[in-house]
């Protein structure tokens, strides 16, 4: 123990020593002022990233609530913990990745001209936005790069090894997120330079979400048949409204937040937000109550999530009256797709691909119908307003995201699987990966892992006990 603290210690030092070297010879030289840019926006801008940092430990509220009680710790404590992982990850090298200019042109993915923020500071990236810094314009998307990946743990909840997920999001977010958040709206990105329009990530966060979610549910396999004593259902439905009701709180800086300026855009797409969320929830609850015959608690916060979703991407660019369409599509087809998938072979534990794998869908989909000049003029017009080709162009962007996400998810997660890992064992599954994983439990404090012997059977031939472990809660003076 003693040696490992050292080692601990030592890598610390040697890692804060590079750290201050780093700021060092970055830090000088850049603008440390922000004149000629408008306070409100730059406030703005600032807020609504902190409400979208705030959907990360939400989503965590919302996916917990959902679980059976025995893995509620750990799927909060994966929301919270990939929110820190993708932020490092975000900072050092993602960033440079998504949003420098595209390296050699090809629109593929931007070089390293701002890593580790190299260059980053008070000035404007003119690339993005003359109204902020880009130091904001980092702070805000590194918020966007922070809940996509938690996004997906939710497919996969109640069976994977904490280790493993931490693992996952720093590859997922280097070789799949970066990329597609390039494509569609980096400096060069080839999907942004054929005209895709995605005002908030239906496609780069809710679309591939959600088929890479398909993807994990897929090469991680289903759950375990449970005993017939076990609770199989919500842990916590009052988790599940809060959850979702700061979701929905957040995604007022997710979207509107996104005009990166206090304009009209921002106050167009905060109704459109709220809209579309009201009409899927409503319509979900609707389907369930003719159904299954009462409306439930936990259908109702899904429903507004899809709703949510479904209008991320239009969000800039519709009117308030599409926005009821979209809502209502996305809580009625999100709910199908959920029925269907419940009757499958497939296991997605919180049905993250039939919300935001099929939200996201809908919706860059329906951008490409709906979408007006008259509401942003940095848009284009859709279909229904004289502009076929601007449908087109979202259908091409939604397939070639999706099967990128699905196929090299399932990359990812082989090599993974092959190297350290993925499940953990039937024996850690039963008992419940707070305790495992953690040594918590939602209700009951610290647990201990403490071993115990089994004495084998009787027989003529000396057999060696054999040993299993099993869970103690810890006592007074820190003995079971």
């Amino acid at each position: 123990m003693k040696r490992k603290m050292l080692l601990a210690a030592a890598a610390l030092v040697v890692v804060a020593g590079a750290l201050v070297a780093l700021g060092r010879e970055l830090g000088p030289g850049l603008p440390q002022s922000i004149e000629g840019m408008n306070p409100a926006d730059i406030a703005w801008v600032s807020i609504s990233a902190g409400l979208v940092m705030l959907m990360t430990p939400a989503l965590g509220f919302f996916y917990g609530g959902l679980v059976r009680q025995k893995n509620l710790v750990s799927t909060v404590v994966q929301c919270f913990t990939i929110f820190a992982v993708a932020c490092v990850v975000w900072t050092l090298w993602g960033y440079t990745l998504a949003f420098a200019p595209s390296a050699g042109g090809m629109g593929l993915i931007g070089g390293f001209k701002h890593l580790f923020l190299r260059g980053i500071g008070l000035a404007p990236d003119l690339a993005y936005t003359d109204k902020v810094p880009a130091l904001s314009f980092y702070f805000f998307q590194m918020k966007f790069a922070a809940i996509t990946p938690a996004l997906i743990v939710g497919a996969i909840a109640e069976r994977i090894r904490f280790r493993s997920v931490l693992v996952f999001i720093i590859v997922w977010a280097t070789v799949v997120y970066a990329p597609v958040a390039h494509w569609v709206w980096g400096d060069g990105g080839w999907l942004r330079q054929l005209g895709t329009l995605d005002f908030a990530g239906g496609i780069v966060v809710h679309l591939l979400a959600g088929v890479s979610a398909l993807a994990a549910a897929l090469v991680v396999g289903r759950r375990r048949a449970t005993g017939p004593e076990e609770a199989t259902g919500p842990a916590n439905v009052p988790f599940v409204i809060l959850g979702a009701a700061l979701l929905w709180f957040g995604w007022f800086g997710f979207n509107a937040g996104s005009a990166l300026a206090m304009n009209g855009v921002a106050v167009n797409t905060l109704v459109t937000t709220n809209t579309a969320a009201c009409f899927a929830c409503v319509a979900w609850m609707l389907i369930d109550w003719y159904l299954v015959g009462k409306p439930t608690a936990t259908g109702a916060a899904i429903g507004a999530v899809c709703g949510l979703g479904a209008i991320t991407p239009a969000s800039g660019y519709v009117n308030i009256y599409a926005a009821m369409v979209i809502g209502l599509v996305a809580g009625a087809v999100c709910n199908f797709v959920m029925v269907l998938m419940k009757r499958s072979r497939l296991d997605d534990t919180l049905d993250v691909f039939a919300c935001h794998g099929v939200g996201g869908f809908w919706g860059s989909l329906a951008t490409g119908l709906f979408a007006q000049k008259l509401m942003n003029p940095a848009g284009a017009d859709g279909l229904f307003y004289g502009n076929p080709h601007q449908f087109l162009i979202q259908l091409f962007a939604v397939g070639v995201a999706a099967a990128w996400g699905f196929v090299m998810t399932i990359v990812v997660l082989k090599l993974i699987e092959r190297v350290m890992g993925l499940r953990v064992t039937a024996e850690e599954e039963a008992q419940g990966l707070d305790v495992t994983q953690h040594g918590e439990q939602a209700y009951g404090g610290l647990v201990w892992y403490v071993p115990s012997v089994v004495s084998p059977r009787e027989s003529d031939e000396p057999i060696r006990p054999q040993v299993r472990y099993t869970y103690q809660k810890k006592g007074p003076g820190g003995r079971a």
